[in-house]
């Protein structure tokens, strides 16, 4: 009975380092007080790095099945953020409401 719960739990744990495995970053860039892109199509897992190119600071808010306040960006910094569930997402710049980017996780 030990040895089963042993080998079940080394099976889950490979299985987590599979699904983190094949997780991916994909960047987005922040530039002319825009996204881009400005739509977007990832999996549950990946991670989106916004990259601030522009020449003015932004402020991201992911709005969607999790909400996520990634707070001040920088000139020249980045943040990421994991999406670990399915649905659609909108981003915004709460310094600058025309900035929108739209993901869908899947």
């Amino acid at each position: 009975m030990r040895l089963t719960a042993i080998i079940l739990a080394a099976q889950a744990a490979l299985c987590a380092t599979a699904i983190q495995a094949s997780a991916e970053e994909v960047a987005v860039g922040q530039a002319g007080k825009m996204f881009n892109p400005d739509t977007l199509q990832i999996k549950a897992g990946d991670s989106v790095k916004f990259t601030n190119d522009d020449k003015v600071a932004h402020a991201v808010l992911v709005e969607g099945p999790v909400v996520t306040n990634v707070g001040q960006i920088k000139i020249g910094e980045a943040k990421s953020v994991s999406f670990s569930q399915a649905g659609t997402y909108e981003v915004k710049c709460a310094i600058h409401p025309k900035m929108k980017l739209t993901i869908t996780v899947q």
